[in-house]
C-alpha cells in the first residue's frame, strides 16, 4: 500500500508516496531524469520491510518547479537532499537512486557523509563528467537554449496511448513501466494532457565535472555502497569507466544484470533480490 505525501521546503512544493513499513529501515529513492517516484513502485512492492519514501524530485511528477531565477544544478539537488531528509525527520537513512537519482545520492554520500547509512546506486555512480576543453561550448550551448525556451510549445497528446509509446521506445521500457511513469508525469491541458515536468529540464547542462573531479567524489564515499548497473553498458556511461568508478568504493560492491537503463522497473525481483542481501549484511550498521 502507498500513501501520498508532500513537503514544504521554503514555498517549494515536494511530492512523493510512503510506502513499506513506518519504521523500518529507511530508505530515500531518487528517480532519473525525466522520470518521477512512480519508478519506484516495483521494487518498493518488492521490499515491503523498508520504511520507503519516493520522491518527485523538483521539476519532476507532481512537485513543483524551481522558481525561474534558480537552476537545476547538482550542488542545489544535494541540499535539496538533504532539506527532504530534515522534513522527513531522517537523520540518517539508505539513499537509492537510478541514473541522475543515482548520481546525487552518490554525491550527497560523498559531502554528507554524516547522513547517509548506505547508498544504493543503479546505471549510475557519480555524475556525467565532460572534458575541461568543452566548457565554453557547453556553456554556449545552454545560453542559447536557454533564451529560445520561450518560444517553444507544450506538445500535447490526444490521449496517454501516445506518451506511453513514446517512453517505451526512448527508454525501451515495458508497457506498464511506462504507464506507470506516464500517469505520474502528465497533466490535462486543452486537447488532452501534456508532460508537467519543468521544460528546463531538458536543457544542455551548464557545466559538468571532469572525470577525475567526479572520481575524486566516488573516492569520499565512505557508506558501504551496492552499484548495480545494465548490460550492455549505456552508450553515455560506457566501459571501463564505470567498472572504474566503481572500483574506487572504500566499501563497494559492483554486480551487473542483463538488461535495459531501467532494470528496476522491469526486473524489480532480481534488483530486489541484490538490494535485500546488501541491506541485511553485516556492513549495513
Amino acid at each position: 500500500m502507498t500513501t501520498a505525501f508532500a513537503l514544504d521546503l521554503g514555498g517549494l512544493h515536494v511530492a512523493g508516496l510512503r510506502a513499506g513499513t513506518p519504521g523500518g529501515l529507511p530508505v530515500l529513492a531518487l528517480h532519473g531524469w525525466l522520470d518521477n517516484a512512480a519508478s519506484f513502485l516495483p521494487l518498493a512492492g518488492q521490499l515491503p520491510e523498508l520504511d520507503w519514501a519516493l520522491l518527485d524530485l523538483p521539476g519532476h511528477g507532481l512537485s513543483g518547479h524551481l522558481p525561474a531565477d534558480a537552476a537545476y544544478t547538482m550542488p542545489q539537488a544535494i541540499a535539496q537532499t538533504l532539506a527532504i531528509m530534515d522534513a522527513l525527520g531522517w537523520a540518517r537513512c539508505v539513499l537509492l537512486g537510478h541514473s541522475m537519482g543515482a548520481a546525487i545520492a552518490s554525491l550527497t554520500a560523498a559531502v554528507a557523509p554524516q547522513r547517509v547509512r548506505a547508498l544504493v546506486c543503479i546505471e549510475a555512480l557519480g555524475g556525467l563528467a565532460a572534458p575541461a576543453d568543452e566548457t565554453v561550448t557547453r556553456l554556449r550551448a545552454h545560453l542559447a537554449a536557454l533564451a529560445a525556451l520561450g518560444d517553444k510549445q507544450l506538445r500535447v497528446f490526444a490521449d496517454l496511448a501516445a506518451p506511453v509509446r513514446a517512453r517505451m521506445q526512448a527508454n525501451q521500457l515495458s508497457e506498464s513501466s511506462a504507464r506507470l511513469l506516464v500517469e505520474r508525469g502528465v497533466r490535462p491541458v486543452a486537447g488532452g494532457w501534456s508532460w508537467c515536468s519543468d521544460p528546463r529540464l531538458m536543457l544542455p547542462t551548464a557545466v559538468r565535472m571532469t572525470e577525475p573531479q567526479v572520481r575524486d567524489v566516488v573516492a569520499a564515499i565512505e557508506c558501504p555502497a551496492q552499484v548495480i548497473y545494465a548490460t550492455p553498458a549505456q552508450a553515455y556511461f560506457p566501459e571501463p569507466e564505470r567498472s572504474q568508478r566503481a572500483a574506487l568504493l572504500r566499501r563497494g560492491r559492483l554486480h551487473t544484470l542483463p538488461g535495459h537503463h531501467h532494470l528496476h522497473m522491469d526486473q524489480p525481483e532480481a534488483v530486489a533480490a541484490l538490494v535485500r542481501k546488501f541491506l541485511s549484511s553485516g556492513d549495513v550498521a
